[in-house]
């Protein structure tokens, strides 16, 4: 009998595809939410309903399991104790090896705060004597898009950086490989598209793409704050997003990668691709 693998954040955009992936290769799969309505609807009949928050629930959930897929929790000031809690809940479990998605070029000091908690979440892992391996993922090309306001403009401060932005298909491909193949202990794979672009480039390729004139305001700190106000999130949350331009303009987001490709044998979507493969997610350009 095949080992176990158990998928956290299983209804979501990585998780759902990658439970997608493995049963179709024909693994056990345990998949994981909160959502019991959503995990119903998952093509595997071994579904555990937990919260990272319970570490009861989860050392409970990952019984069994000798693979653990983790997926990152929400955005959250307390985002690194929550990661640390699911991971000793996998250790407890006997779990035996770890997948992280993880992002690019995660650090202490990284430019983007978020960034900063998966370096910290990596190091918990690494701590745990555990096999890891880490899928650190760039922005995704569905997010730039999403981005754009509806009144054709994206707007950010991130100068004339670029940034190497990936599917979710693509990471859920290298990640189902990583987790149903051996030879991963210990790799840190960057996960990236084809190619670098400016958001000078991406607007124009949401322009091409929409047939509507998509424009990139870059913005200065201080724009980007005021015109994030309207939101009223909370500080840590504007300057997650603030942050996560910046970084692109701090050149953090620029590497391109062919690990995605060493992993599926396919080369990763590019960005035009993405846009003519899913029109839908520029819907709102065209109202």
């Amino acid at each position: 009998m095949s080992e176990l693998i158990a998928v956290t954040g299983a209804t979501g955009r990585i998780g759902r595809r990658v439970t997608d992936h493995l049963v179709k290769a024909g693994a056990r799969v345990r998949a994981l939410g909160r959502d019991r309505a959503k995990l119903d609807r998952l093509p595997t009949d071994d579904i555990r309903t937990a919260s990272y928050d319970d570490t009861g629930a989860m050392r409970s959930a990952l019984e069994g399991a000798a693979t653990l897929f983790l997926v990152s929790a929400h955005e959250g000031p307390g985002r690194v104790r929550t990661h640390a809690g699911a991971v000793d809940a996998a250790v407890a479990a006997g779990v035996r090896r770890i997948v992280y998605l993880s992002y690019l070029n995660a650090a202490p000091h990284a430019t983007f705060t978020y960034a900063r908690d998966h370096w910290h979440t990596e190091q918990h892992i690494r701590s745990t004597g555990v096999a890891f391996t880490f899928l650190r993922d760039s922005s995704y090309q569905a997010d730039l898009v999403a981005m754009t306001g509806a009144d054709g403009v994206l707007r950010g401060p991130a100068g004339d950086g670029r940034v190497g932005a990936v599917t979710h298909d693509d990471i859920a491909d290298a990640a189902g490989t990583v987790l149903l193949g051996e030879g991963h202990d210990a790799a840190t794979y960057d996960m990236t598209g084809p190619e670098a672009l400016s958001f000078a480039e991406i607007a124009a390729a949401l322009t091409r793409a929409s047939g509507r004139t998509v424009t990139y305001h870059p913005e200065t700190r201080d724009e980007a704050y005021a015109s994030r106000s309207v939101y009223d999130a909370p500080d840590w949350e504007v300057e997650g997003w603030v942050t996560s331009y910046e970084a692109v303009a701090a050149g953090e987001m620029d590497d391109v990668s062919d690990d995605v490709r060493t992993l599926t044998g396919h080369p990763p979507q590019s960005f035009a691709d993405f846009l003519a493969t899913h029109p839908h997610s520029y819907r709102h350009l065209l109202r």
